[in-house]
């Protein structure tokens, strides 16, 4: 994805890598005389970035973009399964054995993962940490399991091994070895918490808050231009040069999944690195999965599951949830050369406008 400001103006890419590790320089955008300033920071979190684009008018603007990105940091050293001192790290280890109470926030997140969990069939799956483990998508290498490893690994996998207990805000685990790994949600958590702190500044403030490559949310309308909306092009995953099209957003988070984005190959054939909860494999599904949603969580989590669960499983899923929109990009390969096809449910004109050269 890269955003753009406004209707015409570029603001340049918001999808290339942070440079170097920890805090990053703010940078500060022209927009041209009439539009006012953009504000961006960014900071390595999360093994991608984070970016923070605001106002540079708005009064406290760097010390909010700091703030902001700290939620982040915190929020790393939480969630994170590769630190052994992490809260979900300690509740991996133990919540086989007693019933752990833990912070509010984390109880929270849980619960919608949780849901999102039951609703999607066990297609998105937060207790599939297991699998992402034997397949070597955690510490690695990357490997093809044998029969024997993929069946443990499964046995361990499974949002019923999870049960929360709102009153004591505790969880608990029916069995060893469940491995919670909120790798599907995380940064979209994290993104919806960065905002949050945006939200509650003393100065009424429209930001949107990326997450690396695929997840974000846009708040209110880009500086200068009220009423509008951010626009962010859609990344092509045949051609990474020359977008599909813009993506417009308010007041909406945005997730984005693809087997392109991380696989391995073994005798040829690609095993990408979104895995089946269902199946303990890797899923076979479109290039890329865009997911408009309430939040940056939710629209991370459900771009992994609509992923899985393939375009008409999708639409039957948006009969219950109108307010979501999703966009497909599949492989067109009737010609000699592969090209995208677009395939969107839920969104309008003022929602997406496809490049004439990506249409069929």
């Amino acid at each position: 994805m890269r955003l753009r400001v406004g209707r015409t103006t570029p603001a340049g890419p918001a999808s290339m890598p942070a440079n170097g590790e920890g805090r990053n320089p703010v940078e500060t955008s022209q927009r041209g005389p009439d539009r006012g300033d953009l504000l961006r920071a960014r900071r390595s979190a999360m093994g991608s970035y984070f970016e923070v684009c605001l106002g540079a008018n708005v009064p406290g603007a760097v010390e909010l973009a700091d703030r902001a990105l700290n939620v982040v940091d915190a929020l790393e050293v939480q969630l994170s399964i590769y630190r052994d001192d992490s809260e979900v790290s300690r509740l991996n280890a133990t919540a086989h054995e007693r019933a752990i109470t833990v912070e509010p926030g984390l109880f929270d997140l849980l619960q919608r993962a949780l849901e999102i969990s039951r609703n999607t069939a066990g297609a998105y799956d937060v207790t599939s940490g297991a699998l992402s483990e034997a397949w070597g998508f955690i510490r690695g290498p990357k490997r093809i399991p044998d029969a024997e490893s993929l069946a443990e690994a499964r046995s361990r996998s499974g949002w019923h091994h999870l049960s929360l207990n709102p009153e004591a805000r505790s969880v608990r685990f029916d069995r060893a070895g469940v491995i919670v790994n909120f790798g599907s949600i995380g940064k979209g958590h994290a993104v919806d918490r960065a905002i949050g702190v945006i939200r509650n500044h003393w100065w009424p403030t429209s930001a949107m808050v990326h997450g690396g490559q695929s997840s974000l949310y846009a708040a209110g309308s880009p500086p200068g231009y009220f009423g509008d909306r951010w626009e962010v092009s859609l990344r092509n995953p045949f051609d990474p040069e020359h977008p599909l099209g813009t993506i417009r957003i308010r007041n909406r988070g945005l997730g984005t999944s693809g087997s392109s984005f991380q696989n391995f190959v073994v005798d040829g054939r690609i095993h990408g690195h979104i895995l089946d909860p269902r199946t303990g494999e890797p899923g076979e599904g479109p290039a890329s999965v865009t997911v408009l949603a309430p939040t940056a969580a939710e629209a991370d989590a459900l771009s992994t599951a609509f992923y899985l669960l393939g375009h008409d499983s999708t639409v039957e899923y948006l009969r219950h949830r109108p307010e979501l929109g999703v966009i497909f990009v599949e492989e067109d390969d009737s010609g000699q050369v592969p090209r995208p096809r677009i395939r969107t449910i839920g969104l309008n004109e003022d929602d997406f406008v496809a490049e004439p050269t990506a249409l069929n």
